[in-house]
Protein backbone atom coordinates (compact mmCIF):
# COMPACT_ATOMS: atom_id res chain seq x y z
CA UNK A 1 0.00 0.00 0.00
CA UNK A 2 1.15 3.37 -0.85
CA UNK A 3 2.43 5.81 1.84
CA UNK A 4 0.26 8.68 0.92
CA UNK A 5 -2.89 6.24 0.67
CA UNK A 6 -2.03 5.37 4.52
CA UNK A 7 -1.45 9.47 5.21
CA UNK A 8 -4.75 9.95 3.56
CA UNK A 9 -6.68 7.27 5.13
CA UNK A 10 -5.50 8.65 8.85
CA UNK A 11 -5.85 12.23 7.99
CA UNK A 12 -9.29 11.39 6.57
CA UNK A 13 -10.35 9.75 10.11
CA UNK A 14 -9.34 12.52 11.81
CA UNK A 15 -11.52 15.18 9.62
CA UNK A 16 -14.12 13.11 10.18
CA UNK A 17 -13.97 12.94 13.24
CA UNK A 18 -13.59 16.85 13.59
CA UNK A 19 -16.43 17.58 11.33
CA UNK A 20 -18.36 15.34 13.39
CA UNK A 21 -17.54 16.73 16.76
CA UNK A 22 -18.38 20.52 14.89
CA UNK A 23 -21.64 19.27 13.69
CA UNK A 24 -22.08 18.32 17.14
CA UNK A 25 -21.47 21.64 18.76
CA UNK A 26 -23.53 23.22 15.91
CA UNK A 27 -26.61 21.09 16.96
CA UNK A 28 -26.12 21.44 20.70
CA UNK A 29 -25.98 25.83 19.82
CA UNK A 30 -29.16 25.09 18.23
CA UNK A 31 -30.80 23.50 21.26
CA UNK A 32 -29.78 25.52 23.74
CA UNK A 33 -30.83 28.44 21.43
CA UNK A 34 -34.31 27.06 21.47
CA UNK A 35 -34.28 26.46 24.58
CA UNK A 36 -33.69 29.96 25.81
CA UNK A 37 -36.11 31.35 23.88
CA UNK A 38 -38.96 28.50 25.28
CA UNK A 39 -37.80 29.88 28.43
CA UNK A 40 -37.99 33.68 27.27
CA UNK A 41 -41.96 32.52 26.31
CA UNK A 42 -42.48 31.01 29.42
CA UNK A 43 -41.17 33.64 31.76
CA UNK A 44 -43.74 36.50 29.29
CA UNK A 45 -46.88 34.48 29.85
CA UNK A 46 -46.46 34.36 33.32
CA UNK A 47 -46.03 37.85 33.58
CA UNK A 48 -48.94 38.61 31.48
CA UNK A 49 -51.11 35.58 33.89
CA UNK A 50 -49.84 37.80 36.80
CA UNK A 51 -50.87 40.98 35.47
CA UNK A 52 -54.33 39.61 34.36
CA UNK A 53 -54.49 37.85 38.03
CA UNK A 54 -54.19 41.11 39.72
CA UNK A 55 -56.20 43.21 37.22
CA UNK A 56 -58.66 40.77 37.86
CA UNK A 57 -58.25 41.24 41.56
CA UNK A 58 -58.76 44.78 41.57
CA UNK A 59 -61.76 44.72 39.36
CA UNK A 60 -63.54 42.43 41.61
CA UNK A 61 -62.71 44.19 44.56
CA UNK A 62 -63.69 47.28 42.82
CA UNK A 63 -67.47 45.84 42.28
CA UNK A 64 -67.90 44.31 45.98
CA UNK A 65 -67.38 47.94 47.38
CA UNK A 66 -69.30 49.66 44.98
CA UNK A 67 -72.09 46.58 45.88
CA UNK A 68 -71.33 47.13 49.66
CA UNK A 69 -71.91 51.15 49.09
CA UNK A 70 -75.35 50.96 47.30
Amino acid sequence: MPMWLKAAGKWGSIFAILALVVTLLKQIIGFIGFLTFAIKVLVVLVFIALISGVAFMIIRSWNANRQAKS
